[in-house]
């Protein structure tokens, strides 16, 4: 395995320093919980290995959210980044091919580079609203594709599949004998109806998803990988196996406390980012220097400054890290152009966010060449 730091991690704000930031646009979840939040009792916690596949009660809360499936259909992993590590080196070799929707989440791309395997990214432009194009993934899967991989709602772009489209890509896996590797981590963030969970569609379909961006739960490091196929599922939990053996017992507990009110939190998580979404909306209205299209879910949007504006870039972020505290997630985090960048509206309140925003506009100023 050929690994390489990703941008997205070397300039992370966790890096960086929290302390060095004022305003943090560059979260790509809901503000993170405190224990104290969760009104939750770990005193009764044995501290032995758990269950390999995980907390059962757990997998069956996440399990009943899609039609037919089984507590056994779920394997709790640390993280989403694990479940997709593992989905990955399970199903590929260095001769295999792969699909992948492009820009990403870095994992999704810097894993099956790792692996060596034939890769074909599946260009989303914004020149196209961040669309998928059924037509170009069929052209694109080949007799050794062994995976397509997507993500919906989109990171970081927050567009969405719609039912229709899902539906329609699970009959392309199918009919080609490949998986559809499907990240769903900001499934319940959808401002919409909910999609299906992917997994529930096809035993040709992997979901993944975490607490991490819809909770505001990255600390407790909690994801999970949902698939029919008991057979593939025995390899997942293999690989789980010789990585971890088991998960933490402590971070299944609080997660499995904490969806047991999942109703109540997911409400009063809507509510606020409905709040910092009017916020941000407003503001994309207000001005001029920047463009987007507009997200279906999610806490994040992937603007650009328009092409017309003669900014020099490199002072931009310059000004806007180091003058105006400001962080968001710079275009080449996701292997675009810089004058793309990630803003993340969930994580902060609505009057940081604002400033913040406020200071993106300042900083374009500052950066003008004409």
């Amino acid at each position: 395995m050929n690994y390489k730091r990703s941008p997205i991690e070397i300039e992370s704000p966790e890096q960086y320093g929290y302390d060095k930031i004022k305003h943090n646009l560059s979260e790509s979840s809901f503000t993170d919980m405190r224990l104290s939040d969760l009104d939750i009792s770990l005193d009764d916690i044995v501290l032995a290995y758990g269950d390999h596949l995980g907390k059962p009660e757990l997998r069956g809360l996440i399990a009943a959210e899609g039609a037919a499936l089984h507590a056994d259909d779920v394997m709790l992993t640390p993280g989403a980044a694990a479940a997709l590590f593992i989905v990955n080196t399970v199903l590929l070799k260095p001769d295999d091919h792969i699909v992948v929707a492009f820009p990403n989440y870095a994992t999704n791309l810097t894993t099956p580079r790792a692996i060596g395997c034939n890769f074909d990214l599946l260009t989303l432009r914004f020149e196209e609203g961040w669309r998928l194009d059924l037509e170009a993934l069929a052209q694109r899967i080949t007799p050794k594709t062994k995976l397509v991989s997507l993500t919906t709602p989109h990171n970081p772009t927050g567009v969405m599949l719609s039912e229709a489209d899902l539906r329609r890509v699970v009959e392309l896996v199918e009919a080609n004998g490949c998986y559809l590797l499907l990240d769903e981590t900001y499934r319940e963030m959808a401002f919409g109806g909910l999609t299906p969970l992917g997994a529930s569609l096809s035993p040709r379909v992997i979901s993944i998803s975490s607490l991490s961006k819809s909770y505001g739960l990255p600390g407790i490091r909690m994801g999970c990988l949902i698939c029919q196929d008991q057979t593939l599922m025995q390899q997942f939990l293999a690989a789980k196996e010789q990585i971890f053996i088991s998960g933490s017992l402590v971070d299944e507990e609080i997660a499995f406390q904490a969806l047991r009110r999942k109703s109540a939190m997911l409400d009063e998580i809507r509510a606020k980012i409905a709040i910092n979404f009017e916020a941000i909306s407003g503001w994309m209205s207000a001005q001029s220097q920047l463009e987007w299209v507009q997200p279906q879910g999610g806490v994040v949007c992937f603007p650009r400054i328009r092409l017309d504006l003669p900014v020099n870039l490199d002072t931009f972020y310059q000004l806007l890290n180091h003058k105006y505290g400001t962080w968001v997630g710079p275009g080449h985090w996701f292997e675009h152009d810089r004058r793309y960048m990630r803003i993340g509206y969930g994580w902060t309140s609505r009057d940081t966010l604002l400033a913040g925003l406020n200071t993106i506009t300042q900083a374009i100023n500052d950066a003008r060449q004409d």
